[in-house]
């Protein structure tokens, strides 16, 4: 008897249906094609392989709340999160060097003072940057953390480069509003303490 292959709309809505069988098949067809993706990127086959794994317990945990239209496309997309995460995790964080001020011509300078205030700043750019929605967020960290150009970004994130030219705009005018104060702020600073 001849088997037809199942579609994946029908596999994913026997998934859904909690099917164990369906999960496995959608499993098996697209294993392969995550893990060769995630290791295109994180160059390690341990990392590439958790990456893969994270992403279908992820939707069998989610299955009951996942709309997904297009498979490859979904997948596709969450793996490229998973990587974008391990990759950022493994960076190391980012701190401003200071070293470039001149701090002996500031009256009484608390450099333990300036640093708490240099952290506060930072900790408020992550909350504002935490604002924005989450691809929005992805974009500005490949572009300013990563130093990716928007060629770059667009290739890895399968968007076109006017898409990410339009997220970081929209990053930067939201981080210029938000730090609207702050410059008030500065401003008043050196006007009365330079």
């Amino acid at each position: 008897m001849h088997n037809t292959p199942v579609s994946d709309p029908e596999l994913w809505l026997a998934v859904r249906n909690d099917d164990e069988h369906a999960f496995a098949m959608l499993f098996d067809r697209y294993w392969v094609r995550l893990y060769k993706t995630a290791l295109r990127y994180l160059k390690d086959r341990e990392q590439s392989e958790e990456a893969v794994h994270d992403v279908f317990l992820n939707i069998w945990e989610r299955r009951g709340q996942l709309e997904i239209e297009s498979v490859p496309n979904f997948l596709l997309s969450a793996i490229r999160y998973q990587v974008y995460n391990r990759m950022r995790a493994a960076k190391p964080p980012i701190t401003l060097e200071l070293g470039d001020l001149e701090m002996s011509n500031l009256p009484d300078y608390n450099q333990g003072d300036f640093r708490i205030k240099n952290q506060e700043l930072l900790q408020e750019l992550s909350q504002y940057l935490e604002k924005l929605p989450k691809r929005c967020q992805e974009i500005f960290y490949m572009s300013r953390m990563d130093n990716l150009s928007n060629q770059e970004i667009a290739g890895r994130l399968g968007i076109s480069k006017r898409t990410v030219e339009n997220q970081i705009t929209m990053a930067l005018k939201h981080l210029r509003s938000c730090f609207k104060q702050v410059s008030t702020i500065l401003c008043l600073y050196y006007m009365f303490f330079k």
